[in-house]
């Protein structure tokens, strides 16, 4: 029944069958990013590969990851680059109590802090308060060359560019504040483009592209959600993978504190966009209902052709995965690039899939329907 469907994609032997489009749109969130990494490599096991990839930060660098590699090839290039940035807090062997593996996470935190991450970025010998004023050193604590050396290893950029599947990453300019996705359907990317979307101050510096200086897109919106429903598209299936919970439990220590802050900060109100998108459709559908009853002699107006055109929709189904922290990750979570923890993020991205696999038969029937919903499998 699937195949004969002309809203799916044809010679696909997925688990779910595939509208034409395939999403997949990946956060920013640092050490977390590993998670995005393990959600990859099981839908690339379901045979669900993505025709569209979006990413912020080291989403945008995940990404990148992904669209420049061959199919097959693609999991285990996730795996080299996350294996580089972990090499060098290797897996210690633990006590399972929560207050060891918090005490561990915050030293790893701090020795990140202190050394920087292998294949990402260094510390800086001079501290940016000394350097000339202007200049790249006296724009950030550290430097981010070695992740450009990583990501032209990792990394087929013809293949990227010219392949099929569609990569869009945001950054926002430095000196006007405007946030803008760079795409390879509009323009050829390089290095700078996925280091521009993950250039966090003060952290990292930011990039120069065509004169311009760029910022992480976090910095605006750290979901790529709202640009991908506001481009032309056709049916889509959209996995949305977060990195920060919007929701969470209250507070109890500053370090809590520190943690939810950063969970509000970065979630960028995914649920909102989400539940705004899905009014936005009943409207839509409520205008159709509206023109289909008027006559027949006023379906060739100018104004109503316009008014139908602007409501006409295609099905979208968005498939929620979201990283659920541990109790013991605080707010150093982001930059805690240790091989256990990293380890940890891709199985629970990995389980994430797999549960929503078990409950997968709702969300077919809606794609072979054609209908518009969201989908959160995982709950806490």
């Amino acid at each position: 029944m699937a195949d004969a469907d002309p809203h799916l994609r044809p010679d696909q032997s997925a688990a779910l069958p595939l509208p034409p489009e395939t999403v997949l749109l990946l956060q920013g969130g640092g050490a977390l990013g590993s998670y995005q990494a393990g959600v990859f490599e099981a839908l690339a096991e379901a045979k669900i590969e993505p025709t569209w990839l979006a990413g912020i930060s080291i989403g945008a660098v995940n990404a990148a990851i992904i669209a420049g590699n061959p199919v097959g090839r693609r999991a285990a290039r996730l795996r080299e680059f996350w294996d580089t940035v972990t090499g060098a807090l290797p897996s210690f062997p633990v006590w399972p109590q929560d207050w060891v593996r918090e005490a561990l996470h915050e030293w790893s935190a701090g020795f990140v802090a202190a050394f920087g991450v292998p294949g990402f970025f260094a510390p800086r010998m001079m501290p940016p308060m000394l350097a000339r004023s202007g200049s790249a050193q006296a724009l950030s604590f550290y430097d981010s060359a070695p992740l450009e050396e990583t990501l032209n290893e990792l990394i087929d950029w013809d293949l990227l560019n010219d392949g099929a599947v569609r990569l869009s990453v945001g950054a926002v300019n430095v000196e006007s504040g405007n946030f803008r996705y760079f795409d390879t359907e509009k323009e050829r990317l390089d290095a700078r483009h996925i280091m521009a979307s993950g250039a966090l101050p003060p952290g990292l510096p930011p990039v120069e592209i065509d004169g311009c200086l760029w910022w992480d897109g976090g910095l605006v919106s750290n979901t790529p959600l709202q640009y991908v429903l506001d481009q032309p598209h056709d049916d889509m299936l959209v996995f949305q993978v977060d990195l920060f919970s919007a929701s969470d439990e209250k507070p109890k220590t500053i370090m809590d504190v520190w943690a939810r802050e950063k969970e509000i900060r970065f979630s960028s109100r995914t649920r909102q966009a989400t539940t705004s998108y899905l009014e936005h459709r009943t409207k839509d559908a409520a205008i159709r209902a509206v023109l289909e009853k008027l006559p027949p002699e006023l379906h060739g107006d100018a104004d109503v052709k316009a008014l139908a055109a602007l409501a006409e929709e295609k099905a979208v189904n968005i498939v929620h995965l979201i990283y659920r922290a541990n109790a013991w990750e605080g707010g150093a979570r982001d930059y805690e690039f240790s091989r256990r923890t990293m380890l940890e993020h891709w199985q629970a991205g990995a389980g994430a899939v797999a549960e929503t696999m078990r409950h997968g038969e709702m969300l077919a029937r809606n794609i072979v329907d054609g209908r518009t919903a969201a989908f959160d499998l995982n709950p806490r």
